[in-house]
């Protein structure tokens, strides 16, 4: 069935949320799951109608000088931003809203940043979404109200839970409130810029600045005609005060000298970079396959060297997106003789790759305690 097609229901309450999971479920049918409802073509889903959280969009409680934050987990990512920096404050992960380059309108939202464990540049020093997770409330698929962890940074009761929701894409439960840790904005930053370095040499480059006493805040590659250029750029952020960022962007420079000519972007040119870096979009106009590859950095480089295709490194080589028109097992496979995984997030086929077999059964098993009947997203995650 056509996700168009597809009755939608918008509950605004807790109470609405978990009567409409388990009078769905009892019927033997399936729920569609989806916040601002950008990333829903990303292992499209085959149910009978469709619970969006647009309606409980409100903040619960933010307390600046706890740097906590509680949201209804339909709250828009860019509300939130705002109420954030109005405190200098920041959601320090990052989360990347990727509307142009899936081609797609709405806005996201908190509950699906958190659901996708979405991460932009910073993850390499500020950790990833699920590490800014704090506590949240949910429906299960049983049709069952449930908690974890808590409003204070040092609580640590369900800390597993918060890293199983992270990234399990509202196949496990209906996140309807969500409780995260925020963190003081940077006063300002730049970006120390390397200029026409081969794949495996930006890699080096990378890991040496991450490896040194820099705290470097993004790390990533662009090919010529991604980073708008005549050849490919090597950028590395450096945040904080402004005396900070200066010695050490002097300190950084001296560091890489070896690897040729350097130039630094301002502030507010190195947030422009950043921003077009975090939502890819070099490749939003192209419209082959595309693919984002999880790797080690150091091991990075080398999918540029077994696949076809353009490539863009980010978390210092950490994350690898590809566009490529290679066949879809080739690329996993590649991916997993790296010692990754990789996720096709546009064109045809499965988005998730099939899990090895004791993987899998855990992943079975874990699905079965929250979500027996498969009522939440189901074949989101199918590989």
């Amino acid at each position: 069935m056509l996700a168009a097609a597809i009755p939608a229901r918008l509950p605004t309450s807790l109470d609405e949320v978990q009567t409409l999971v388990a009078e769905t479920g009892a019927h033997g049918r399936r729920i569609e799951v989806v916040g601002g409802g950008t990333k829903r073509g990303i292992g499209p889903v085959t149910a009978d109608v469709t619970l969006s959280l647009a309606g409980l969009d409100k903040v619960v409680d933010y307390a600046p000088e706890e740097l906590v934050l509680t949201a209804q987990a339909g709250a828009r990512l860019s509300d939130l931003e705002r109420i954030v920096a109005a405190q200098g404050q920041m959601l320090a992960f990052e989360p990347p809203r990727w509307t142009k380059l899936l081609g797609v309108s709405g806005e996201p939202t908190i509950g699906g940043a958190l659901a996708a464990n979405l991460s932009g540049p910073r993850r390499i020093r500020a950790g990833a979404a699920r590490d800014h997770f704090l506590g949240f409330q949910g429906v299960s698929g049983r049709g069952e109200v449930f908690k974890a962890g808590g409003k204070v940074v040092k609580n640590v009761t369900g800390y597993d839970l918060m890293k199983l929701m992270a990234g399990s894409w509202g196949t496990l439960a209906v996140l309807t409130e969500v409780t995260i840790k925020v963190l003081p904005a940077p006063r300002t930053e730049a970006t120390v810029m390397l200029f026409g370095l081969a794949d495996a040499q930006a890699c080096e480059a990378m890991a040496q600045a991450m490896n040194g006493p820099f705290e470097v805040s993004g790390a990533a590659h662009l090919p010529p005609f991604a980073a708008g250029a005549e050849m490919a750029v090597t950028a590395l952020r450096l945040e904080g005060f402004e005396a900070s960022v200066a010695a050490r962007v002097e300190g950084l420079a001296a560091a890489l000298k070896g690897f040729g000519r350097l130039e630094t972007l301002d502030a507010a040119h190195s947030r422009e970079f950043w921003s077009g870096v975090r939502e890819v979009d070099a490749f939003a106009r192209d419209q082959r396959p595309l693919w984002r590859l999880s790797l080690p950095p150091a091991a990075g480089w080398r999918v540029a060297e077994a696949l076809p295709g353009d490539v863009l490194y980010d978390w210092a080589g950490g994350l690898v997106w590809l566009l490529t028109e290679a066949e879809a097992p080739r690329v996993r496979t590649v991916a997993r003789d790296l010692g990754g995984h990789a996720m096709k997030l546009r064109g045809p086929g499965p988005a998730f790759d099939t899990l090895p077999g004791p993987l899998a059964a855990l992943t079975a098993r874990v699905k079965a305690a929250f979500d027996p009947l498969d009522v939440l997203n189901p074949g989101r995650m199918a590989g």
